[in-house]
């Protein structure tokens, strides 16, 4: 047995969790809610219910607004899956504080009926949450601190490595307990005195949450020139700094929003004003690698941290109803991005102590098939490619489309307009050949391969024919075919066969897939192929009798730091073979570009070097 109110009662419960509002939901639709006499309470509750969540999910977004805020994030690590997993449910709190409030309106009828806004009980409220519940809660926090109460309750809330606005309430039902009695001193009291209001109600509930949300979101928000210039407003408001240094010492700084009360309980970190003053000045930490992405389409393009943490934590699987319900706000972001923007942070990583940063063109994947919108694309990476390099950013990995070989020619295109860059332009193809290959059974005699004249088809092609594996090479250009045909030893260039109809396929059970595959066109391939692919989007998985790979992929090593971010439908830790590609050519510190053709006598080398830092295959 766990030490009582420790965990939560529903906790088993998952997402139907919320099936326990459903009786106060119930309530207030059965209520008078639409009758013109008055307006019902039981909505109002629910709406407050509404409110309190979005203010923390809007600190939420806030805080992973990577691109406005990244120099003025105070821990700069990341939120892992970890973290992420355990607060899952940090909105516990909400429906046990709903419940409160409904057994308030139970007990108390006069609750009620409670005038619109009323001054002066807003005034007892401000007096007497000063007076009690700031005093009482630095008294609750600092025993909290001690012996048993650490060990069996507050420890859960300090085991957060990185504080996030739901960090606020990731607590045991014991402290949301006695924070709710705290926290409703002020208005009960003026409620009792007859000076209560609904703005009160809301009003006060809404800024302790916008205050709790704050104090925890990671950023600093409030500027170094404000205590600067008007010294005591230190000691009325806690900045994000400040209850950072709190998570990290555990000795000091307890206050709930006032560090008066650490003043005068001799609790006030030293350091406090010294680190906000340089948290709010902001700095930027130079990254040595950059993966530089494009959104797939408007729906994917919520599948980030910024519009939920723990939908971008999972693989993408398309859309939910809770992302449909966004997409109108997902489609107004794309046709402002499409009018004026550019590229942005969205998450990072650290790797043996290094900083990995994910960019993201603004541009969408149906807008690199826009003839009119290639120049416009390319000057997007150019000028990504370019801070990069004044920056001091050692590697460039370029992503999808932005190393498509008709916009840009895989990266030649800004090697050869600017010859003097210091940054490495990677596309990391020659990695993600290498997985596509050691999936390949050993004994193979034969493969059909599409999209074979690509820059990774031709790669495969040609280090398959040199093993004596037979490919056919789905192509309608002979002078294409004849060129990488040419390239091979003059011993294996038998064993590239040009075809131009999925037909001739029939008896084959290995397909490679570079170009996209109908339906009708799998149709040809026996019972029981396994189709490879390296196609973006991925091939539809149409034949139940056959089986089909994933788009080409590696983990990342085990030592991998503040990573929670899922790419696109990959597992948690995997990353795109061309990610891993240019990963490796960081860490191996590899001298010059990998643009153009993939180098095919470097296939194996670049295996065996992700190998040896502890990438490995998904």
């Amino acid at each position: 047995m766990g030490a009582p109110l420790a965990s939560w009662p529903w906790e088993n419960l998952g997402t139907y969790k919320y099936l326990l509002c459903g009786p106060l939901v119930a309530k207030a639709v059965g209520g008078r809610a639409w009758e013109r006499a008055s307006p019902d309470h039981w909505c109002f509750l629910l709406l407050l219910f509404f409110l309190r969540t979005a203010t923390y999910r809007l600190w939420g977004v806030f805080t992973n607004m990577l691109f406005l805020n990244r120099r003025r994030v105070i821990a700069r690590d990341g939120v892992d899956f970890q973290q992420i997993d355990k607060e899952w449910h940090w909105d516990n709190f909400l429906i046990l504080q709903l419940w409160l409030a409904a057994a308030a309106l139970y007990a108390f009828p006069s609750l009620r009926h409670l005038p619109p806004w009323d001054a002066r009980g807003a005034a007892v409220a401000l007096l007497l949450h000063v007076a009690a519940t700031e005093p009482l809660f630095y008294l609750l926090h600092r025993a909290l601190h001690g012996g048993r109460l650490f060990a069996d309750y507050h420890y859960l809330h300090h085991s957060s490595r990185i504080l996030q606005p739901y960090s606020a309430g990731f607590a045991t039902p014991l402290e949301i307990l006695a924070i709710s009695a705290l926290m409703a001193v002020p208005v009960a009291a003026a409620c009792a005195a007859g000076l209560g209001s609904a703005w009160l109600v809301f009003g006060y509930t809404l800024a302790f949450d916008f205050l709790r949300a704050m104090g925890h979101c990671n950023v600093e928000v409030i500027p170094g020139w404000l205590f600067q210039n008007v010294p005591a407003v230190r000691y009325l408001i806690a900045t994000p700094t400040y209850h950072t240094i709190h998570h990290t010492d555990k000795d000091s700084n307890f206050c709930l929003f006032m560090p008066l009360f650490d003043l005068l309980g001799g609790t006030l970190n030293d350091k406090s004003w010294e680190l906000q003053k340089r948290n709010s000045a902001g700095t930027d930490e130079i990254p040595g690698f950059v993966f530089l992405i494009h959104v797939v389409d408007v729906t994917a393009s919520l599948h980030n941290s910024m519009m939920s943490r723990s939908f971008a934590s999972l693989p993408y699987r398309g859309a939910t109803p809770a992302a449909l319900l966004h997409w109108p706000i997902a489609f107004a972001v794309m046709l402002a991005m499409w009018a004026s923007s550019k590229t942005f942070v969205a998450y990072f990583y650290r790797l043996r102590g290094r900083l990995f940063q994910t960019w993201v063109v603004p541009r969408y994947g149906f807008q690199y098939f826009l003839p009119f919108a290639k120049d416009g694309i390319n000057k997007q990476i150019e000028a990504a490619i370019l801070r990069a390099d004044k920056m001091g950013v050692k590697v460039v990995s370029l992503a999808a489309l932005n190393k498509n070989e008709g916009l840009n020619g895989g990266g030649t295109l800004f090697v050869a307009k600017h010859p003097g860059l210091r940054v490495r332009i990677v596309h990391g193809n020659t990695l993600t050949a290498a997985v596509i290959l050691r999936e390949i059974p050993e004994g193979t005699a034969e493969v059909f391969l599409t999209g074979a004249t690509s820059k990774l088809g031709r790669a495969i092609a040609l280090y398959l024919c040199r093993k004596r594996v037979r490919v056919m090479m789905l192509t309608a250009s002979e002078e294409r075919f004849q060129k990488i045909q040419e390239e091979a030893p003059p011993e294996a260039q038998q064993y590239l066969v040009r075809v131009t109809k999925c037909q001739s396929a029939q008896h084959c059970k290995t397909w490679i897939a570079g170009k996209w595959l109908s339906p009708r066109q799998q149709l040809w391939a026996p019972a029981g192929t396994h189709f490879h692919q390296f196609v973006v989007p991925p091939i539809l998985r149409f034949r139940r009798d056959c089986t089909y790979g994933e788009l080409a992929a590696m983990r990342l090593p085990d030592d991998v730091q503040g990573l929670g971010v899922c790419e696109y439908t990959l597992g948690r830790g995997v990353v795109h073979a061309c990610h891993a590609g240019g990963v490796v050519h960081f860490l191996e510190g590899y001298e010059g570009h990998e643009v153009g053709a993939i180098d095919v006598d470097r296939i194996d080398v670049v295996w065996e070097a992700a190998m040896r830092h502890g990438l490995r295959a998904a």
